[in-house]
């Protein structure tokens, strides 16, 4: 006889959804002093947790560091032996246990009400020590644990991670937190590299960029193109004009037999497409793929000041 797991499946998720339905009963005004009490934080927002609530106080952690709110997770039984010094006044400290009794959580209580600090507390109900004992005690409400045997942390742990959720965001919302100030804690993702990466950053200039003369010959810019190693040159002609002659443009002229001593400028690309030094890399590369070109050249005041290419763009990790 198989097992029935799509039975299971919706059974657990019922159940956990009902966990995360219970909140909106629960907080609504404590959950706005806890934000305010963290907004007004003059240091860090230390979060601590024992077991499973342990690993969803890192992920909250995460989160909070991440969206312009100051924090880090603290273990518990670590900060009995120590680590508690990590911990000074101006900090706010964020405390969850489910049941409110964690052995490990209590013996700090003392400790932190002599540092003075602000203490908001995360458990299922108010009868635990610590949400008696805290400033601030946001309950996650009555509900069953998806666990059959309502032992293993299941609808707890998912209705507490919500409510972590809940903080962080209505805390980067009241901060002004933007896709910018995110990145500048991610630079090296994806965002990170989209948001902070200037055209400056990646293109060819000085003796990089690949220059000739509107009187150059045909093959004398071939050589250009080919020591410079961008797919192109840039050319400029006695009234400052600048043009573009590629290495696919030459195979084209190749194919014609034309005369390849014949100065460039009776050849070349003429209103070259142009970006800025200081857009982002992630703009030009939209430019790019809208015109269907390689490379473009930067011009800054109208001066030639470097050349970027798709290839440095992948490179780079643009996309």
């Amino acid at each position: 006889m198989m097992f029935d797991f799509n039975k299971t499946y919706h059974r657990v998720l019922e159940t956990e959804l009902k966990a995360i339905v219970s909140l909106l009963s629960e907080n609504y005004e404590v959950f706005c002093t806890a934000c305010n009490m963290i907004l007004n934080c003059q240091g860090r927002l230390i979060i601590t947790g024992m077991g499973k609530s342990g690993l969803v106080g890192r992920k909250i952690a995460a989160t909070m560091a991440s969206t312009g709110t100051p924090a880090f997770f603290v273990h518990p039984g670590e900060a009995g032996h120590g680590d508690l010094g990590m911990i000074v006044k101006g900090d706010v400290v964020l405390a969850i246990s489910n049941s409110g009794n964690s052995d490990e959580i209590n013996v700090l209580l003392p400790v932190i009400k002599k540092l003075d600090l602000p203490l908001i507390s995360i458990s299922k109900n108010l009868s635990g020590r610590l949400p008696q004992e805290a400033d601030v005690a946001l309950t996650l409400g009555d509900f069953e644990e998806a666990c059959p045997m309502g032992l293993a942390p299941t609808s707890s742990t998912t209705a507490t991670m919500v409510l972590g959720d809940a903080l962080a965001i209505a805390l980067l919302e009241a901060r002004g937190f933007k896709s910018e100030d995110f990145a500048l804690s991610h630079p090296a993702g994806a965002l990170g590299k989209k948001l902070l990466t200037h055209v400056s950053d990646l293109m060819k200039s000085g003796e990089e960029i690949p220059l000739v003369t509107g009187n150059t010959s045909i093959i004398e810019a071939l050589f250009e193109i080919t020591e410079k190693r961008l797919g192109m040159t840039v050319v400029v002609d006695d009234k400052n004009r600048y043009g573009v002659l590629t290495d696919g443009d030459i195979r084209r002229l190749l194919t014609t037999n034309q005369d390849m001593s014949q100065p460039i400028a009776s050849v070349m690309k003429t209103a070259p497409i142009t970006t800025s030094p200081d857009i982002k890399a992630s703009k030009a590369l939209d430019i790019m793929r809208q015109k269907k070109v390689n490379q473009l050249i930067v011009l800054d005041n109208d001066a030639l000041v470097g050349v970027l290419a798709l290839r440095d763009l992948v490179q780079a990790g643009i996309n």
